[in-house]
């Protein structure tokens, strides 16, 4: 695993992360995943997310 961000909500939740895996020097696996049932994790939502936080 090359990277790991964990997933914040506006109201502070964490209801899941995204996890990077390289290969050579590539990308080779993205992987957004989700540890609640009572949020949606999807990779638009992480990218929502990801932007709200800075």
């Amino acid at each position: 695993m090359a990277a790991e961000a964990q997933l914040v909500t506006e109201v502070g939740e964490r209801p899941g992360e995204v996890l990077v895996f390289t290969q050579g020097g590539y990308l080779s696996w993205l992987e957004v995943c989700s540890w609640s049932d009572d949020i949606e994790v999807t990779l638009a939502a992480a990218r929502h997310w990801s932007q709200t936080r800075s």
